[in-house]
């Protein structure tokens, strides 16, 4: 009989269908089950001796809340048995509903219950445990994931033992993740934490990779890719991190339309084992960027959402450097700008913050400036070795691309049909803050601002409490404009001031998105004396009325 591996995740939902993943322990069929008679199966796929499913369910009504089962060939094996959470609901949306937008990134497995956890409270444990205890309340219509759902690079005591158990550790990549399987191994530490299951089973996720679902600072420069090829474990490592990105996360984005229309996704179901084709798709996303689109695009009503690919997408050769190739930052472009007025809020998803505090930008252009040449070989040398010590590889140190994007973002915020807002929405650098830019020349009509808010669940090391604090300083500031100096960095299109932070701690924001409205709220995971942690309120704003 067929057993529940891992799942189900509830992933794409609108109005009328959604997508509901699942991992099964042997090849069947799949089966979600609504109390309201909507229903969809799928055979499973087989990925390296996994077996996945990406249900379909269609039939649903708009606007209401279904609770749903899942059957693996006919057996029910969700809701769990003597489950102490509520039953998992499928809520299909309304035109001119409220939207409310969770977002956030950067989270290392919570440890099992019982065990100490050395970074405090997860802040998605601690949501659902709220939505748990009142399951009529306040919840979330989508989760946005920006990056950092697993660390490939930085793993627990428990999967270093479980690592040494299949393989010798003293050979690289040591303690890090090696193969496809030690992937999977991964997502079920993560994803089998009880409160994260129900969480992700009853609320629609959206994700992107960043660095560390890969490896930190993965795609940072042509010289560290180089490095990296010419090791013998760093080609199994990326198809394998690509490969189960797009099992475990990327299907997941794509709507019942994309996926039928996805040659890929035939493909793999269309073999009784798909691993070779997978496989050969992961090596020729490696070999060329532009063979693959991660970016992607998902409407809510009146909220339109682009998650933008930040990583595989780089152009890395120093005379061309490009945070996007001319491919994907077309398609990005032709998205924003699609049908003007059919949108109210424009969310560009980003692991990396466009807008980062006044000094850290400015070294990151200057940095950029030396590993061109600009100052000699020598200067060269040392800006590629500060560039991967000091992580300097954000919009900023993409000096075209944030021009660029600067100059889109504008574009879409003018005009008659312009949005109410756009908001940038980033993660990566452990803190929280909001920031408004203000264009040199004749401002958009949007509000437009960059919404940073990381981690879910990790440490905040004082070395960046103090680092960031002080980069939003006046002193800062100073400094940042004497690099800018001695590189010749050009003056940006846009100035930008802190309007709120920076928060550290284990966080979550949310966006309640209504008509042309827009509300910020900012909360933090905190434990609670002889009790369970909770989510506590840190900030609340009105971005747009």
């Amino acid at each position: 009989m067929a057993g529940l591996r891992l799942g189900p995740l509830l992933r794409y939902a609108d109005g009328s269908c959604a997508t509901v993943w699942v991992e099964a322990s042997r090849p069947c069929t799949a089966e979600v089950r609504c109390a309201d008679g909507a229903r969809g199966e799928a055979r499973t796929f087989q990925i390296e001796g996994h077996h996945y499913a990406l249900v379909p369910v269609t039939g649903l009504t708009p606007g209401t809340t279904r609770a749903y089962e899942v059957f693996l060939d006919g057996t029910r094996v969700w809701p769990l048995p003597d489950s102490p959470f509520p039953p998992s609901v499928i809520r299909t949306s309304m035109e001119d509903e409220a939207v409310r937008v969770a977002f956030g990134s950067c989270r290392w497995a919570a440890p099992p219950a019982g065990e100490k956890d050395p970074f405090g409270p997860d802040a998605l444990d601690t949501l659902s445990a709220r939505m748990a205890s009142n399951p009529e309340g306040e919840r979330p219509d989508v989760l946005l994931l920006l990056g950092d759902q697993v660390y490939a690079d930085e793993t627990s005591d428990r999967t270093r033992r479980w690592l040494a158990a299949r393989r010798d550790l003293s050979d690289p990549p040591g303690n890090e993740v090696a193969d496809y399987e030690e992937y999977t191994h991964l997502y079920y530490e993560s994803w089998l934490d009880p409160e994260v299951r129900w969480l992700l089973s009853t609320v629609p996720s959206c994700m992107i990779f960043d660095d560390h679902d890969v490896i930190d600072d993965w795609n940072t420069s042509a010289a560290w890719l180089e490095d990296m090829r010419a090791t013998g474990w760093w080609q199994q490592r990326l198809l394998s991190g690509l490969m189960s990105y797009w099992v475990h996360q990327h299907l997941g984005n794509l709507s019942p339309a994309e996926l039928a229309a996805d040659p890929l996704y035939a493909a793999v179901r269309d073999t009784p084992d798909g691993t070779d084709v997978l496989r050969a798709f992961a090596a020729e996303a490696d070999a060329d960027a532009a063979s693959v689109r991660w970016s992607y695009r998902r409407d809510f009503g009146r909220v339109r959402l682009l998650m933008v690919d930040t990583r595989a997408a780089r152009v890395l050769d120093e005379e061309h450097r490009a945070m996007l190739d001319p491919r994907e930052a077309e398609w990005v472009r032709e998205q924003a700008l699609d049908a003007p007025g059919s949108y109210d809020h424009l969310l560009v998803g980003t692991s990396l913050p466009w807008l980062l505090p006044h000094l850290v930008h400015d070294a990151e252009a200057w940095n950029a400036a030396l590993c061109r040449g600009e100052k000699g070989a020598r200067w060269a040398r040392f800006g590629e070795d500060l560039r991967r010590r000091a992580d300097l590889e954000h919009w900023a140190a993409f000096p075209e691309s944030f021009t660029a994007l600067t100059e889109l973002l504008a574009e879409a915020g003018s005009g008659p049909d312009a949005p109410a807002t756009i908001l940038v929405l980033s993660g990566d650098v452990h803190h929280a803050y909001v920031a408004e830019p203000h264009w040199r020349a004749e401002s958009p009509d949007a509000r437009i601002l960059q919404l940073t808010c990381s981690p879910v669940h990790n440490s905040i090391p004082l070395s960046i409490r103090l680092g960031f604090r002080f980069g939003w300083s006046a002193l800062a500031r100073a400094l940042g404009r004497r690099f800018a100096w001695h590189a010749g960095t050009p003056v940006p299109p846009v100035s930008w001031r802190k309007k709120g932070g920076p928060w550290f701690g284990n966080q979550l924001m949310t966006l309640t998105l209504r008509g042309r409205s827009a509300r910020l709220r900012l909360e933090q995971a905190r434990e609670v004396r002889g009790g369970r942690p909770q989510l506590a309120t840190v900030t609340e704003s009105e971005l747009a009325r």
